[in-house]
Protein backbone atom coordinates (compact mmCIF):
# COMPACT_ATOMS: atom_id res chain seq x y z
CA UNK A 1 0.00 0.00 0.00
CA UNK A 2 1.53 4.06 -0.86
CA UNK A 3 0.07 6.48 0.34
CA UNK A 4 -0.42 9.91 -2.23
CA UNK A 5 -2.17 13.13 -1.85
CA UNK A 6 -4.21 15.08 -4.29
CA UNK A 7 -5.07 18.62 -4.11
CA UNK A 8 -8.60 20.20 -5.37
CA UNK A 9 -9.68 24.12 -5.05
CA UNK A 10 -11.99 24.61 -1.96
CA UNK A 11 -15.89 24.63 -3.06
CA UNK A 12 -15.12 21.70 -4.87
CA UNK A 13 -15.51 17.72 -4.49
CA UNK A 14 -12.68 15.08 -5.46
CA UNK A 15 -14.06 13.41 -7.84
CA UNK A 16 -13.61 9.53 -8.34
CA UNK A 17 -12.41 9.84 -12.25
CA UNK A 18 -9.60 12.61 -11.19
CA UNK A 19 -8.16 9.58 -8.82
CA UNK A 20 -8.69 7.26 -11.36
CA UNK A 21 -6.52 9.62 -13.74
CA UNK A 22 -4.09 10.69 -11.39
CA UNK A 23 -3.45 7.07 -9.83
CA UNK A 24 -2.93 5.84 -13.61
CA UNK A 25 -0.63 8.59 -14.11
CA UNK A 26 1.59 7.92 -11.06
CA UNK A 27 2.12 4.43 -11.60
CA UNK A 28 1.62 4.43 -15.31
CA UNK A 29 -0.85 1.57 -15.48
CA UNK A 30 -2.34 1.00 -19.14
CA UNK A 31 -5.20 2.52 -20.38
CA UNK A 32 -7.37 -0.46 -19.94
CA UNK A 33 -6.88 -0.41 -16.68
CA UNK A 34 -9.60 -1.03 -14.38
CA UNK A 35 -8.94 1.62 -10.64
CA UNK A 36 -11.39 1.15 -8.27
CA UNK A 37 -11.85 3.68 -5.88
CA UNK A 38 -13.49 3.45 -2.14
CA UNK A 39 -14.75 7.14 -0.64
CA UNK A 40 -16.12 6.09 2.94
CA UNK A 41 -18.35 9.03 2.66
CA UNK A 42 -20.04 7.54 -0.63
CA UNK A 43 -20.94 3.76 0.52
CA UNK A 44 -23.95 3.62 -2.16
CA UNK A 45 -21.36 3.91 -4.96
CA UNK A 46 -18.34 2.47 -3.58
CA UNK A 47 -20.69 -1.18 -3.79
CA UNK A 48 -21.59 -0.44 -7.21
CA UNK A 49 -17.59 0.26 -7.61
CA UNK A 50 -16.92 -3.11 -5.80
CA UNK A 51 -19.80 -4.89 -8.25
CA UNK A 52 -18.81 -3.48 -11.23
CA UNK A 53 -14.91 -3.99 -10.42
CA UNK A 54 -14.43 -7.27 -8.38
CA UNK A 55 -10.52 -7.70 -10.02
CA UNK A 56 -8.97 -4.01 -10.05
CA UNK A 57 -5.76 -3.06 -10.94
CA UNK A 58 -6.03 -0.85 -8.54
CA UNK A 59 -8.18 0.25 -5.11
CA UNK A 60 -7.94 3.92 -3.92
CA UNK A 61 -8.94 4.51 -0.53
CA UNK A 62 -9.83 8.05 0.52
CA UNK A 63 -8.60 8.22 4.07
CA UNK A 64 -8.21 12.28 5.18
CA UNK A 65 -9.40 15.42 4.20
CA UNK A 66 -7.77 18.66 5.07
CA UNK A 67 -7.74 22.60 4.31
CA UNK A 68 -4.10 22.96 2.93
CA UNK A 69 -4.12 27.63 3.62
CA UNK A 70 -0.12 27.96 3.34
CA UNK A 71 -0.72 29.29 -0.41
CA UNK A 72 -3.79 29.15 -2.03
CA UNK A 73 -6.29 27.43 -0.34
CA UNK A 74 -6.95 24.07 -1.33
CA UNK A 75 -8.64 21.11 0.00
CA UNK A 76 -5.99 18.12 0.56
CA UNK A 77 -6.70 14.50 0.38
CA UNK A 78 -4.95 11.53 1.12
CA UNK A 79 -5.62 8.73 -0.79
CA UNK A 80 -4.33 4.67 0.00
CA UNK A 81 -3.65 2.58 -3.48
CA UNK A 82 -3.47 -1.05 -2.96
CA UNK A 83 -1.89 -2.95 -5.78
CA UNK A 84 -3.78 -5.81 -7.64
CA UNK A 85 -1.99 -8.37 -5.92
CA UNK A 86 -3.07 -6.61 -2.30
CA UNK A 87 -5.93 -7.37 -0.38
CA UNK A 88 -7.74 -4.01 0.57
CA UNK A 89 -9.77 -5.34 3.69
CA UNK A 90 -13.20 -2.44 4.19
CA UNK A 91 -13.90 -1.61 8.00
CA UNK A 92 -17.24 -2.92 9.60
CA UNK A 93 -18.28 -2.50 12.48
CA UNK A 94 -19.58 -4.94 15.41
CA UNK A 95 -23.09 -6.20 15.22
CA UNK A 96 -25.15 -5.00 17.70
CA UNK A 97 -27.24 -7.88 19.53
CA UNK A 98 -30.62 -8.40 21.13
CA UNK A 99 -29.82 -8.28 24.69
CA UNK A 100 -33.09 -9.18 25.99
CA UNK A 101 -32.37 -11.58 29.18
CA UNK A 102 -28.77 -11.36 29.22
CA UNK A 103 -26.81 -10.08 31.95
CA UNK A 104 -27.35 -6.50 33.19
CA UNK A 105 -24.11 -4.03 33.55
CA UNK A 106 -24.84 -0.72 34.45
CA UNK A 107 -23.39 2.51 33.25
CA UNK A 108 -23.59 5.40 35.24
CA UNK A 109 -23.94 8.20 32.63
CA UNK A 110 -24.85 9.31 29.19
CA UNK A 111 -22.04 11.21 27.82
CA UNK A 112 -19.81 9.80 25.00
CA UNK A 113 -18.28 7.40 27.36
CA UNK A 114 -21.37 5.77 28.54
CA UNK A 115 -23.16 5.70 25.37
CA UNK A 116 -20.41 3.80 23.64
CA UNK A 117 -19.60 1.72 26.56
CA UNK A 118 -23.60 0.76 26.37
CA UNK A 119 -23.23 0.35 22.61
CA UNK A 120 -19.80 -2.10 22.66
CA UNK A 121 -21.69 -4.04 25.55
CA UNK A 122 -24.63 -5.07 23.13
CA UNK A 123 -22.00 -6.24 20.77
CA UNK A 124 -20.56 -8.23 23.83
CA UNK A 125 -24.21 -9.64 24.52
CA UNK A 126 -24.58 -7.93 27.23
CA UNK A 127 -27.50 -5.78 28.55
CA UNK A 128 -26.57 -2.32 29.43
CA UNK A 129 -28.53 -0.02 32.18
CA UNK A 130 -27.90 3.33 31.68
CA UNK A 131 -28.43 6.08 34.61
CA UNK A 132 -28.13 9.26 33.59
CA UNK A 133 -28.52 12.65 36.48
CA UNK A 134 -30.19 14.72 33.91
CA UNK A 135 -32.60 14.96 31.34
CA UNK A 136 -33.00 13.32 27.63
CA UNK A 137 -31.25 15.60 25.30
CA UNK A 138 -34.31 17.49 24.20
CA UNK A 139 -35.53 17.81 27.34
CA UNK A 140 -32.50 19.22 28.90
CA UNK A 141 -32.73 22.11 25.88
CA UNK A 142 -35.39 24.26 27.84
CA UNK A 143 -32.91 23.90 30.99
CA UNK A 144 -30.21 25.23 28.63
CA UNK A 145 -32.55 27.99 27.55
CA UNK A 146 -33.68 29.06 30.87
CA UNK A 147 -29.61 29.42 32.38
CA UNK A 148 -28.86 31.78 29.43
CA UNK A 149 -31.95 33.64 29.58
CA UNK A 150 -33.22 34.16 33.26
CA UNK A 151 -30.31 32.96 35.08
CA UNK A 152 -31.99 29.84 36.58
CA UNK A 153 -29.62 26.81 37.18
CA UNK A 154 -30.85 22.94 37.51
CA UNK A 155 -27.50 21.71 38.54
CA UNK A 156 -28.82 18.31 37.12
CA UNK A 157 -29.47 19.65 33.85
CA UNK A 158 -27.50 22.17 31.74
CA UNK A 159 -24.89 22.11 29.09
CA UNK A 160 -22.91 19.50 31.47
CA UNK A 161 -25.36 17.46 32.57
CA UNK A 162 -27.61 15.48 30.62
CA UNK A 163 -28.07 13.15 28.11
CA UNK A 164 -25.42 12.90 25.58
CA UNK A 165 -23.10 14.89 28.32
CA UNK A 166 -20.82 17.87 27.93
CA UNK A 167 -20.40 17.45 24.21
CA UNK A 168 -23.79 17.29 23.29
CA UNK A 169 -23.93 21.19 23.00
CA UNK A 170 -19.97 21.63 22.38
CA UNK A 171 -19.97 21.41 18.70
CA UNK A 172 -19.85 17.62 18.63
CA UNK A 173 -15.87 18.00 17.90
CA UNK A 174 -14.14 14.83 17.29
CA UNK A 175 -10.80 15.71 16.59
CA UNK A 176 -9.30 12.95 18.73
CA UNK A 177 -7.20 10.97 15.63
CA UNK A 178 -4.37 9.64 17.37
CA UNK A 179 -3.94 5.77 17.66
CA UNK A 180 -2.49 5.26 21.23
CA UNK A 181 -5.68 5.38 22.97
CA UNK A 182 -7.48 2.70 20.63
CA UNK A 183 -9.00 2.51 17.24
CA UNK A 184 -10.85 5.32 16.73
CA UNK A 185 -13.45 3.61 13.82
CA UNK A 186 -15.36 1.83 15.85
CA UNK A 187 -16.71 5.25 17.60
CA UNK A 188 -17.10 7.64 13.76
CA UNK A 189 -18.68 4.36 12.05
CA UNK A 190 -21.06 4.26 14.86
CA UNK A 191 -21.80 7.71 15.10
CA UNK A 192 -22.60 7.77 10.91
CA UNK A 193 -25.02 4.73 11.58
CA UNK A 194 -26.63 6.85 14.10
CA UNK A 195 -27.53 9.50 11.62
CA UNK A 196 -23.68 11.84 11.31
CA UNK A 197 -22.85 13.02 8.47
CA UNK A 198 -20.19 10.59 6.36
CA UNK A 199 -18.07 13.58 5.83
CA UNK A 200 -16.68 12.70 9.43
CA UNK A 201 -15.09 9.63 8.08
CA UNK A 202 -12.41 11.36 6.55
CA UNK A 203 -12.23 15.12 7.38
CA UNK A 204 -8.75 15.79 9.40
CA UNK A 205 -11.05 17.94 12.22
CA UNK A 206 -14.59 16.32 11.67
CA UNK A 207 -17.38 17.91 13.83
CA UNK A 208 -20.95 17.39 13.88
CA UNK A 209 -22.85 20.45 14.97
CA UNK A 210 -24.43 21.21 17.98
CA UNK A 211 -28.02 21.23 15.92
CA UNK A 212 -27.43 17.91 14.60
CA UNK A 213 -25.96 15.60 17.73
CA UNK A 214 -29.01 15.64 19.78
CA UNK A 215 -30.95 13.17 17.09
CA UNK A 216 -27.74 11.48 17.13
CA UNK A 217 -27.47 10.66 20.74
CA UNK A 218 -31.32 10.16 20.79
CA UNK A 219 -30.85 7.36 17.67
CA UNK A 220 -27.80 5.70 19.81
CA UNK A 221 -30.78 5.49 22.56
CA UNK A 222 -33.28 4.29 20.67
CA UNK A 223 -30.98 1.48 19.59
CA UNK A 224 -30.38 0.78 22.52
CA UNK A 225 -33.75 0.38 23.94
CA UNK A 226 -34.13 -1.38 20.78
CA UNK A 227 -32.29 -4.31 21.82
CA UNK A 228 -33.21 -4.71 25.38
CA UNK A 229 -30.77 -1.87 27.11
CA UNK A 230 -32.79 0.52 29.54
CA UNK A 231 -31.92 4.21 30.21
CA UNK A 232 -33.30 5.93 33.61
CA UNK A 233 -33.31 9.84 33.57
CA UNK A 234 -32.86 11.74 36.78
CA UNK A 235 -30.99 9.22 38.37
CA UNK A 236 -28.44 10.87 39.91
CA UNK A 237 -26.33 8.42 41.64
CA UNK A 238 -25.85 8.42 45.50
CA UNK A 239 -24.21 5.22 46.24
CA UNK A 240 -22.18 2.16 44.73
CA UNK A 241 -21.77 -0.78 46.86
CA UNK A 242 -19.72 -4.23 45.82
CA UNK A 243 -21.58 -7.06 47.44
CA UNK A 244 -22.55 -10.50 46.92
CA UNK A 245 -20.40 -10.66 43.68
CA UNK A 246 -22.57 -8.01 42.14
CA UNK A 247 -22.64 -4.57 42.72
CA UNK A 248 -25.09 -2.23 44.04
CA UNK A 249 -26.17 1.25 42.62
CA UNK A 250 -28.93 3.70 44.82
CA UNK A 251 -29.97 6.75 43.66
CA UNK A 252 -30.96 10.27 45.26
CA UNK A 253 -34.98 9.56 44.56
CA UNK A 254 -34.79 6.01 46.41
CA UNK A 255 -34.14 4.20 43.54
CA UNK A 256 -32.20 0.76 43.61
CA UNK A 257 -30.21 -0.98 40.99
CA UNK A 258 -28.26 -3.83 40.68
CA UNK A 259 -26.16 -5.92 38.24
CA UNK A 260 -22.94 -7.82 37.58
CA UNK A 261 -20.68 -4.40 37.11
CA UNK A 262 -21.08 -0.90 36.93
CA UNK A 263 -19.44 1.24 34.55
CA UNK A 264 -18.75 4.60 35.78
CA UNK A 265 -18.62 7.70 33.18
CA UNK A 266 -20.25 10.26 35.18
CA UNK A 267 -17.86 13.09 33.16
CA UNK A 268 -15.43 15.87 34.72
CA UNK A 269 -18.06 17.98 36.38
CA UNK A 270 -19.47 15.01 38.90
CA UNK A 271 -17.44 16.83 42.07
CA UNK A 272 -20.03 14.78 44.21
CA UNK A 273 -19.10 11.15 42.75
CA UNK A 274 -15.33 11.70 43.76
CA UNK A 275 -16.59 12.86 47.43
CA UNK A 276 -18.98 9.48 47.42
CA UNK A 277 -16.22 7.43 46.18
CA UNK A 278 -13.90 9.09 48.73
CA UNK A 279 -16.04 8.91 51.54
CA UNK A 280 -16.45 4.67 50.87
CA UNK A 281 -11.89 4.56 50.59
CA UNK A 282 -12.00 4.24 46.81
CA UNK A 283 -9.05 5.37 45.37
CA UNK A 284 -8.47 8.90 44.27
CA UNK A 285 -5.73 11.16 43.43
CA UNK A 286 -5.18 14.72 41.88
CA UNK A 287 -4.39 14.98 38.16
CA UNK A 288 -3.12 18.17 36.27
CA UNK A 289 -6.12 20.12 34.13
CA UNK A 290 -5.48 23.29 32.21
CA UNK A 291 -7.13 26.71 33.15
CA UNK A 292 -7.71 30.02 31.41
CA UNK A 293 -10.13 32.07 29.11
CA UNK A 294 -12.40 31.92 26.28
CA UNK A 295 -11.20 34.36 23.40
CA UNK A 296 -13.30 35.42 20.98
CA UNK A 297 -11.99 37.07 17.90
CA UNK A 298 -14.65 38.37 14.80
CA UNK A 299 -14.73 35.37 12.98
CA UNK A 300 -13.75 37.81 9.72
CA UNK A 301 -10.55 38.62 11.59
CA UNK A 302 -9.84 34.47 11.61
CA UNK A 303 -10.74 34.09 7.97
CA UNK A 304 -8.36 36.95 6.61
CA UNK A 305 -5.79 35.67 8.60
CA UNK A 306 -5.99 31.92 7.69
CA UNK A 307 -6.76 32.54 4.25
CA UNK A 308 -4.42 35.19 3.54
CA UNK A 309 -7.14 37.82 2.82
CA UNK A 310 -8.64 35.52 0.08
CA UNK A 311 -11.46 34.03 1.38
CA UNK A 312 -14.34 34.06 0.07
CA UNK A 313 -18.36 33.31 1.01
CA UNK A 314 -18.84 29.78 0.43
CA UNK A 315 -14.96 28.84 2.01
CA UNK A 316 -15.24 27.09 5.29
CA UNK A 317 -15.05 29.32 8.15
CA UNK A 318 -11.28 29.16 9.69
CA UNK A 319 -10.43 27.09 12.31
CA UNK A 320 -6.70 27.91 14.41
CA UNK A 321 -4.72 25.92 16.98
CA UNK A 322 -1.47 26.93 18.58
CA UNK A 323 0.84 25.63 21.34
CA UNK A 324 3.65 27.74 23.15
CA UNK A 325 5.65 27.17 26.31
CA UNK A 326 5.67 30.08 28.70
CA UNK A 327 7.74 29.38 31.51
CA UNK A 328 7.83 25.79 31.44
CA UNK A 329 4.29 24.98 30.84
CA UNK A 330 1.89 24.65 27.99
CA UNK A 331 -0.16 27.62 26.82
CA UNK A 332 -2.74 25.76 24.18
CA UNK A 333 -6.04 26.45 22.61
CA UNK A 334 -8.48 24.02 23.49
CA UNK A 335 -11.77 23.30 21.65
CA UNK A 336 -11.96 25.87 18.84
CA UNK A 337 -15.24 26.71 17.45
CA UNK A 338 -15.30 28.39 14.39
CA UNK A 339 -18.42 30.35 13.39
CA UNK A 340 -19.51 29.81 17.13
CA UNK A 341 -21.06 31.12 20.57
CA UNK A 342 -20.28 31.17 23.69
CA UNK A 343 -22.43 29.65 26.22
CA UNK A 344 -22.69 29.19 30.31
CA UNK A 345 -21.02 25.77 31.63
CA UNK A 346 -22.16 26.20 35.38
CA UNK A 347 -22.60 23.54 37.13
CA UNK A 348 -22.68 24.97 40.54
CA UNK A 349 -24.19 28.75 41.91
CA UNK A 350 -22.38 31.50 42.14
CA UNK A 351 -19.73 30.98 40.11
CA UNK A 352 -19.11 31.58 36.48
CA UNK A 353 -17.74 28.70 33.97
CA UNK A 354 -18.01 28.91 30.29
CA UNK A 355 -17.48 26.77 26.51
CA UNK A 356 -17.68 27.63 23.52
CA UNK A 357 -20.35 25.55 20.74
CA UNK A 358 -21.05 25.38 16.84
CA UNK A 359 -23.89 24.62 14.83
CA UNK A 360 -23.13 22.45 11.48
CA UNK A 361 -23.07 25.53 9.01
CA UNK A 362 -20.43 27.19 11.35
CA UNK A 363 -22.06 30.45 10.77
CA UNK A 364 -22.02 33.14 13.50
CA UNK A 365 -19.93 36.03 13.58
CA UNK A 366 -17.43 35.17 16.17
CA UNK A 367 -14.83 32.47 16.34
CA UNK A 368 -13.79 31.25 19.99
CA UNK A 369 -11.60 29.09 21.69
CA UNK A 370 -10.77 28.12 25.18
CA UNK A 371 -6.91 29.39 25.80
CA UNK A 372 -5.54 27.53 28.70
CA UNK A 373 -2.56 27.26 30.58
CA UNK A 374 -1.76 23.70 31.70
CA UNK A 375 -1.78 23.05 36.03
CA UNK A 376 0.19 20.27 37.16
CA UNK A 377 -0.19 18.69 40.53
CA UNK A 378 2.77 20.41 42.35
CA UNK A 379 1.83 24.00 40.96
CA UNK A 380 -1.30 23.58 43.76
CA UNK A 381 -1.14 26.65 45.82
CA UNK A 382 -0.24 26.51 49.22
CA UNK A 383 -3.69 27.50 50.88
CA UNK A 384 -4.66 23.59 48.91
CA UNK A 385 -1.72 21.31 50.23
CA UNK A 386 -3.59 19.22 52.53
CA UNK A 387 -6.78 19.15 50.46
CA UNK A 388 -5.60 15.47 49.25
CA UNK A 389 -6.80 14.05 45.94
CA UNK A 390 -8.99 17.23 46.27
CA UNK A 391 -6.21 20.12 46.04
CA UNK A 392 -6.89 21.09 42.38
CA UNK A 393 -10.72 20.05 42.38
CA UNK A 394 -11.11 23.00 45.21
CA UNK A 395 -8.49 25.39 43.60
CA UNK A 396 -10.19 24.96 40.13
CA UNK A 397 -13.88 25.58 42.19
CA UNK A 398 -12.24 28.67 43.72
CA UNK A 399 -11.17 30.26 40.21
CA UNK A 400 -14.71 29.92 39.07
CA UNK A 401 -16.13 32.07 42.28
CA UNK A 402 -13.64 34.55 42.00
CA UNK A 403 -15.25 34.95 38.33
CA UNK A 404 -18.59 35.42 39.76
CA UNK A 405 -17.32 37.91 42.87
CA UNK A 406 -15.72 40.02 40.44
CA UNK A 407 -18.80 40.72 38.37
CA UNK A 408 -21.22 41.50 41.74
CA UNK A 409 -18.56 43.84 43.09
CA UNK A 410 -18.46 45.86 39.20
CA UNK A 411 -22.36 45.15 38.28
CA UNK A 412 -24.36 43.80 41.00
CA UNK A 413 -27.60 43.77 38.84
CA UNK A 414 -25.74 41.87 36.20
CA UNK A 415 -27.08 38.43 34.75
CA UNK A 416 -26.23 35.65 37.53
CA UNK A 417 -23.97 33.93 35.33
CA UNK A 418 -22.33 37.21 33.46
CA UNK A 419 -18.41 36.81 32.45
CA UNK A 420 -16.03 39.25 33.41
CA UNK A 421 -14.14 39.91 30.21
CA UNK A 422 -11.39 42.29 28.83
CA UNK A 423 -9.89 43.26 25.68
CA UNK A 424 -7.03 40.98 24.73
CA UNK A 425 -4.41 44.15 24.48
CA UNK A 426 -5.37 45.56 28.09
CA UNK A 427 -5.14 42.30 29.73
CA UNK A 428 -1.61 42.18 28.32
CA UNK A 429 -0.89 45.57 29.18
CA UNK A 430 -2.74 45.03 32.95
CA UNK A 431 -5.34 48.21 32.34
CA UNK A 432 -8.88 47.42 32.48
CA UNK A 433 -11.26 47.82 29.00
CA UNK A 434 -12.92 51.59 28.65
CA UNK A 435 -15.52 49.42 26.93
CA UNK A 436 -16.09 45.80 25.38
CA UNK A 437 -16.37 44.45 22.06
CA UNK A 438 -19.67 43.06 20.77
CA UNK A 439 -20.04 39.42 22.46
CA UNK A 440 -22.27 36.14 21.31
CA UNK A 441 -22.13 35.39 24.99
CA UNK A 442 -25.83 35.67 26.01
CA UNK A 443 -25.83 36.80 29.40
CA UNK A 444 -23.49 39.09 28.75
CA UNK A 445 -19.91 40.97 29.98
CA UNK A 446 -18.91 43.21 32.18
CA UNK A 447 -15.30 44.98 32.26
CA UNK A 448 -13.27 43.45 35.29
CA UNK A 449 -9.56 43.24 35.00
CA UNK A 450 -8.98 39.67 34.58
CA UNK A 451 -5.23 40.18 34.45
CA UNK A 452 -6.12 40.42 38.56
CA UNK A 453 -8.57 38.02 39.08
CA UNK A 454 -7.23 35.28 37.24
CA UNK A 455 -4.36 33.61 39.59
CA UNK A 456 -0.70 34.92 38.91
CA UNK A 457 0.54 31.72 37.34
CA UNK A 458 -2.20 31.60 34.57
CA UNK A 459 -2.29 35.25 33.85
CA UNK A 460 1.48 35.77 33.62
CA UNK A 461 1.85 32.97 31.10
CA UNK A 462 -1.39 33.95 29.27
CA UNK A 463 0.49 37.70 28.71
CA UNK A 464 3.07 36.45 27.28
CA UNK A 465 1.39 33.76 25.06
CA UNK A 466 -0.64 36.16 23.37
CA UNK A 467 1.39 38.15 21.46
CA UNK A 468 3.42 35.09 20.52
CA UNK A 469 0.59 33.98 19.02
CA UNK A 470 0.32 36.78 16.68
CA UNK A 471 3.51 35.72 14.72
CA UNK A 472 1.94 32.91 13.85
CA UNK A 473 -1.61 33.63 13.77
CA UNK A 474 -1.50 37.47 11.90
CA UNK A 475 -3.79 39.67 13.40
CA UNK A 476 -4.60 37.74 16.40
CA UNK A 477 -3.02 39.91 18.95
CA UNK A 478 -5.71 42.57 18.71
CA UNK A 479 -7.74 44.51 20.94
CA UNK A 480 -11.08 43.49 19.02
CA UNK A 481 -9.97 39.97 20.82
CA UNK A 482 -12.14 39.23 23.82
CA UNK A 483 -10.93 37.63 27.09
CA UNK A 484 -13.65 36.18 29.05
CA UNK A 485 -13.18 34.11 32.40
CA UNK A 486 -13.19 31.62 32.92
CA UNK A 487 -12.31 28.05 30.37
CA UNK A 488 -12.15 25.56 33.86
CA UNK A 489 -13.26 22.23 32.55
CA UNK A 490 -10.66 21.22 30.12
CA UNK A 491 -11.02 18.00 31.62
CA UNK A 492 -11.01 16.60 35.34
CA UNK A 493 -8.67 17.61 38.10
CA UNK A 494 -9.16 14.49 40.11
CA UNK A 495 -8.44 10.98 38.63
CA UNK A 496 -10.49 7.88 40.07
CA UNK A 497 -7.55 4.73 40.25
CA UNK A 498 -8.25 1.89 38.35
CA UNK A 499 -5.92 -1.38 37.81
CA UNK A 500 -4.56 -0.86 34.12
CA UNK A 501 -5.08 -4.51 33.11
CA UNK A 502 -8.39 -4.92 34.69
CA UNK A 503 -9.61 -1.77 34.55
CA UNK A 504 -11.23 -2.33 37.93
CA UNK A 505 -10.85 0.09 41.17
CA UNK A 506 -8.32 -1.82 43.26
CA UNK A 507 -10.51 -0.67 46.38
CA UNK A 508 -13.88 -1.53 45.13
CA UNK A 509 -14.20 -4.41 42.44
CA UNK A 510 -16.65 -4.55 39.60
CA UNK A 511 -16.68 -1.08 39.72
CA UNK A 512 -15.15 0.38 36.21
CA UNK A 513 -14.30 3.95 36.15
CA UNK A 514 -13.96 5.21 32.93
CA UNK A 515 -13.96 8.50 30.38
CA UNK A 516 -13.14 12.05 31.57
CA UNK A 517 -14.35 12.11 34.33
CA UNK A 518 -12.47 9.11 35.71
CA UNK A 519 -9.27 11.05 34.41
CA UNK A 520 -8.81 8.74 31.59
CA UNK A 521 -9.60 10.82 28.19
CA UNK A 522 -10.27 14.17 26.98
CA UNK A 523 -12.89 14.79 24.43
CA UNK A 524 -15.85 12.98 22.46
CA UNK A 525 -13.37 10.30 20.72
CA UNK A 526 -10.87 9.29 23.46
CA UNK A 527 -13.82 9.06 25.65
CA UNK A 528 -16.34 6.96 23.52
CA UNK A 529 -12.89 5.10 23.09
CA UNK A 530 -12.46 3.86 26.94
CA UNK A 531 -15.83 3.40 27.10
CA UNK A 532 -15.44 0.85 24.45
CA UNK A 533 -12.42 -0.07 26.45
CA UNK A 534 -14.32 -0.87 29.63
CA UNK A 535 -16.85 -2.66 28.14
CA UNK A 536 -14.47 -5.39 27.03
CA UNK A 537 -13.29 -5.44 30.00
CA UNK A 538 -16.30 -5.79 31.75
CA UNK A 539 -17.18 -8.47 29.64
CA UNK A 540 -13.96 -10.75 30.81
CA UNK A 541 -16.42 -11.03 34.01
CA UNK A 542 -18.83 -12.94 32.33
CA UNK A 543 -17.72 -14.30 29.07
Amino acid sequence: MREIEIAVPLGKILRADEVKRTVAKMFRLSRNAVIRVVDPTRPAADAKSADAAPRASATCVITRRSIDARGKAVWRYRVEVYGADEVYEPYRLPELRDAHGAQTVIVVGAGPAGMFAALKLLSLGLRPVVLERGKDVHARKADMARLSRDGALDPDSNYCFGEGGAGAFSDGKLYTRSSKRGDNREVLYRLVEMGASPEILIDAHPHIGTDRLPLVVENIRHRIEDLGGEYHFGAKVSDISVEDGGVRVNTADGRDFRAGAVILATGHSARDIYEMLDSKGVGLEAKGFALGVRVEHPQSLVNDSRYHGSYTSGMPAAEYSFVEQVDGRGVFSFCMCPGGILVPSSTEEETVVLNGMSNSARNSRWANAGVVVQIEPEDTPERYAGDGPFALLNFQRDVERSMYAAVREIAPDAHPFAAPAQRMTDFCKGRKSKDLPETSYHPGAVSVPLHEVLPPMVAGRLQKAFPLVDKKIRGYYTSDALLLGTESRTSSPVRIIRDPETMQCPAAPRVFPCGEGAGYSGGIVSSAIDGIRCAVAVATLFF
